[in-house]
Protein backbone atom coordinates (compact mmCIF):
# COMPACT_ATOMS: atom_id res chain seq x y z
CA UNK A 1 0.00 0.00 0.00
CA UNK A 2 2.89 2.54 0.85
CA UNK A 3 4.28 1.93 -2.85
CA UNK A 4 0.69 2.80 -4.13
CA UNK A 5 0.19 5.56 -1.97
CA UNK A 6 3.78 6.97 -3.03
CA UNK A 7 3.54 6.56 -6.90
CA UNK A 8 -0.17 8.12 -6.76
CA UNK A 9 0.76 10.78 -4.69
CA UNK A 10 3.78 11.30 -7.02
CA UNK A 11 1.33 11.32 -10.55
CA UNK A 12 -0.63 14.18 -8.59
CA UNK A 13 2.17 16.59 -7.93
CA UNK A 14 3.53 16.15 -11.17
CA UNK A 15 -0.01 16.62 -12.94
CA UNK A 16 -0.15 19.44 -10.98
CA UNK A 17 3.39 21.05 -12.52
CA UNK A 18 2.75 20.20 -15.28
CA UNK A 19 -0.79 21.59 -16.09
CA UNK A 20 0.84 24.95 -14.62
CA UNK A 21 3.96 24.79 -17.00
CA UNK A 22 1.62 24.27 -19.71
CA UNK A 23 -1.13 27.27 -18.48
CA UNK A 24 0.76 29.79 -20.78
CA UNK A 25 0.43 27.90 -23.57
CA UNK A 26 -3.04 27.67 -23.50
CA UNK A 27 -2.88 23.46 -22.96
CA UNK A 28 -4.15 21.05 -20.54
CA UNK A 29 -2.27 17.72 -20.08
CA UNK A 30 -4.56 16.14 -22.45
CA UNK A 31 -4.63 18.46 -25.34
CA UNK A 32 -1.02 18.69 -24.90
CA UNK A 33 -0.47 14.42 -25.03
CA UNK A 34 -2.65 14.74 -27.91
CA UNK A 35 -0.26 17.03 -29.65
CA UNK A 36 2.65 15.00 -28.48
CA UNK A 37 1.48 12.22 -30.41
CA UNK A 38 0.49 13.83 -33.29
CA UNK A 39 3.89 15.43 -33.57
CA UNK A 40 5.21 11.85 -33.23
CA UNK A 41 3.43 10.07 -35.49
CA UNK A 42 4.72 9.35 -39.06
CA UNK A 43 2.83 11.45 -41.00
CA UNK A 44 1.50 14.38 -38.12
CA UNK A 45 -2.53 12.71 -38.59
CA UNK A 46 -4.25 9.58 -36.29
CA UNK A 47 -7.65 8.61 -36.68
CA UNK A 48 -9.44 9.60 -34.30
CA UNK A 49 -10.32 5.98 -32.74
CA UNK A 50 -6.09 5.39 -32.87
CA UNK A 51 -5.44 8.70 -30.86
CA UNK A 52 -8.11 7.30 -28.22
CA UNK A 53 -6.31 3.55 -27.99
CA UNK A 54 -2.65 4.96 -27.58
CA UNK A 55 -3.67 7.76 -25.36
CA UNK A 56 -6.11 5.60 -23.39
CA UNK A 57 -9.23 7.36 -23.06
CA UNK A 58 -12.66 7.41 -23.63
CA UNK A 59 -13.90 8.46 -27.71
CA UNK A 60 -16.08 11.34 -26.63
CA UNK A 61 -12.93 12.66 -24.77
CA UNK A 62 -10.66 12.15 -27.72
CA UNK A 63 -13.14 14.54 -29.45
CA UNK A 64 -13.41 17.01 -26.93
CA UNK A 65 -9.83 17.59 -26.67
CA UNK A 66 -9.71 17.19 -30.65
CA UNK A 67 -12.61 20.08 -30.82
CA UNK A 68 -10.20 22.32 -28.86
CA UNK A 69 -7.11 21.95 -30.32
CA UNK A 70 -8.97 21.88 -33.61
CA UNK A 71 -10.76 25.78 -32.42
CA UNK A 72 -6.93 26.73 -31.10
CA UNK A 73 -5.74 26.29 -34.84
CA UNK A 74 -3.54 23.63 -33.76
CA UNK A 75 -4.87 20.86 -35.32
CA UNK A 76 -7.75 20.27 -38.56
CA UNK A 77 -9.48 17.27 -39.21
CA UNK A 78 -9.28 15.58 -42.41
CA UNK A 79 -11.79 12.71 -43.63
CA UNK A 80 -9.74 9.19 -43.77
CA UNK A 81 -8.02 8.77 -47.11
CA UNK A 82 -9.16 5.00 -47.31
CA UNK A 83 -12.18 4.44 -44.45
CA UNK A 84 -14.83 6.98 -45.54
CA UNK A 85 -15.96 6.14 -41.71
CA UNK A 86 -12.89 7.42 -39.95
CA UNK A 87 -11.61 10.59 -39.44
CA UNK A 88 -7.96 11.51 -39.16
CA UNK A 89 -6.69 14.67 -36.70
CA UNK A 90 -3.66 16.38 -37.92
CA UNK A 91 -1.15 18.87 -36.49
CA UNK A 92 -0.66 21.72 -38.05
CA UNK A 93 2.75 24.25 -38.10
CA UNK A 94 1.57 25.87 -35.25
CA UNK A 95 0.74 22.91 -33.42
CA UNK A 96 4.57 21.58 -34.21
CA UNK A 97 5.35 24.92 -32.83
CA UNK A 98 3.31 25.19 -29.62
CA UNK A 99 3.73 21.63 -28.94
CA UNK A 100 7.89 22.04 -29.02
CA UNK A 101 7.81 24.94 -26.65
CA UNK A 102 5.62 23.21 -24.45
CA UNK A 103 7.94 20.15 -24.66
CA UNK A 104 10.92 22.38 -24.08
CA UNK A 105 9.27 24.15 -20.83
CA UNK A 106 7.80 20.71 -19.44
CA UNK A 107 11.35 19.24 -19.60
CA UNK A 108 13.36 22.11 -17.72
CA UNK A 109 10.55 22.78 -15.02
CA UNK A 110 8.36 19.83 -14.10
CA UNK A 111 11.76 17.92 -12.62
CA UNK A 112 12.90 21.03 -11.60
CA UNK A 113 12.57 20.87 -7.76
CA UNK A 114 12.18 17.50 -7.26
CA UNK A 115 15.50 16.48 -5.25
CA UNK A 116 16.22 14.01 -7.33
CA UNK A 117 19.65 13.36 -9.69
CA UNK A 118 19.84 12.50 -13.05
CA UNK A 119 20.71 9.13 -11.88
CA UNK A 120 17.78 8.84 -9.29
CA UNK A 121 15.29 10.06 -12.21
CA UNK A 122 16.52 7.19 -14.68
CA UNK A 123 16.28 4.63 -12.13
CA UNK A 124 12.45 5.57 -11.50
CA UNK A 125 11.97 5.56 -15.20
CA UNK A 126 13.41 2.43 -15.29
CA UNK A 127 11.15 1.17 -12.52
CA UNK A 128 8.29 2.40 -13.73
CA UNK A 129 8.78 0.80 -17.12
CA UNK A 130 8.85 -2.61 -15.18
CA UNK A 131 6.04 -2.02 -13.65
CA UNK A 132 4.23 -0.36 -16.54
CA UNK A 133 5.18 -4.09 -18.59
CA UNK A 134 4.30 -6.45 -16.05
CA UNK A 135 0.90 -5.03 -16.73
CA UNK A 136 0.48 -4.82 -19.70
CA UNK A 137 0.82 -1.12 -20.41
CA UNK A 138 3.10 -1.68 -23.45
CA UNK A 139 4.74 -4.72 -25.46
Amino acid sequence: MAAVTSVMRAEQIFMSRVEEILKPFELTFARYEALVLLMFSRTGALPLNKIGQRLQVHPASVTNTIDRLESQGLVVRLPHPTDRRATLAEITDAGRDLAAQATEAVNAKAFASTGLTGDDEQALVRILRTLRHGAGDFA
